[in-house]
């Protein structure tokens, strides 16, 4: 496995980003994997690693890099309610403009790594960062060939930004995981989100609710880290990264052994 974090030039300065993908047998498809509201942590960087692992380049960005916060680990040392405002306080400093114009930099930045592959892309959002990743691949219908929101919130909104309204602007399969207890996330707000797939998109996209499981369940240090509902949504993220960026032959290739 190569490894490595780079400072990535973008509009608003420099994105530090975290870069993983297998030493041999490249070039690797992308995908770019947009961090949950604590950011960038060791927690994050596994997760990397894991897909990488399995034949891909993958990027993950600190989105914060504006404010000058490298990681926010440090809020963990802060009294609970403090650290969640300063938290709030950092997720407020997002915009979806601004996200967009860095997942490009990042793109252009892969594009000249001979380690990427120039075709079919891929991105995953978590939590705050569903809708980043829904949105990219509206904005670059002609690369990004996947797509996955984790317990994404504000899926379905009124703004013309709004992920529900993008379904049927992009050409990648979609793939929402979508936890059943989820206060960011409400059951109505699922239910809206799959009108809007039955309406938009109804062959490319798929919403699943995960039975029993709570906002954050797929990352091994949260208490709520739910083994059954985060092992099957890797399961999904390999089948569709598989069917979507990988070539015939690849597939071929990687069943085979």
């Amino acid at each position: 496995m190569i490894e490595q974090t780079v400072e990535i030039p973008t509009a608003g300065g420099a994105a530090p980003t975290f870069i993983a993908h297998p030493e041999r047998e490249g070039p690797h498809p992308l995908v770019i994997v947009f961090m949950d509201a604590p950011g960038v942590r060791e927690e994050l960087r596994d997760m990397v690693r894991r897909l990488a692992a399995v034949g891909y380049y993958v990027m993950l960005p600190n989105l914060y890099y504006r404010t000058g916060e490298a990681e926010p680990a440090n809020l963990t040392a802060l009294p609970a309610n403090q650290a969640r405002e300063q938290l709030f306080d950092l997720v407020g400093t997002l915009s979806m403009a601004q996200v967009m114009e860095d997942a490009e930099a990042l793109l252009d930045f892969a594009d000249r790594d001979p380690a990427a592959s120039p075709g079919r892309a891929g991105c995953i959002g978590y939590c705050m960062s569903g809708q980043y990743a829904v949105n990219f691949a509206a904005r670059h219908r002609e690369r990004i060939g996947a797509a996955a929101s984790i317990y994404g919130v504000k899926l379905v909104t009124d703004q013309d930004d709004s992920p529900h309204l993008m379904l049927g602007k992009a050409t990648a399969e979609f793939y929402f995981g979508c936890a059943e207890h989820d206060s960011w996330s409400p059951l109505e707000m699922v239910e809206a989100l799959e009108q809007a797939a039955k309406t938009y998109a109804p062959n490319t996209t798929e919403v699943e609710l995960y039975p029993g499981a709570h906002h954050g369940f797929a990352f091994p240090e949260r208490p709520v880290y739910d083994k059954v509902a985060a092992e099957r949504h890797w399961e999904r993220l390999f089948a569709l990264f598989r069917r979507r960026l990988q070539s015939p032959a690849t597939v071929a290739a990687t069943t085979a052994v």
